[in-house]
């Protein structure tokens, strides 16, 4: 391996956004810095199933079938 073309990768903490804190290897800061996360799998809708419903309103969805709704692929 060629020296001094690797990033240093030291322990750091990582704090959860309810508080927790776990020890791990990154290249994120320097030695001892804690990571503060604004989202986690445990706060994330994607992870928890949460309630947030997606509503097409008025995207491309909807253009297209206000644009070419009527439109079929038999003759008429």
């Amino acid at each position: 391996m060629k020296k001094d073309i690797h990033p240093n990768y030291h322990m750091i903490k990582v704090q959860m956004t309810d508080g927790t804190v776990y020890e791990t290897r990154s290249t994120w800061g320097s030695e001892g810095d804690t990571l503060q996360l604004d989202i986690d799998p445990t706060v994330h809708p994607a992870w928890t199933g949460g309630n947030a419903r997606l509503l097409d309103q008025g995207g491309q969805v909807a253009r297209f079938n206000k644009r070419f709704g009527g439109l079929s692929l038999t003759k008429k």
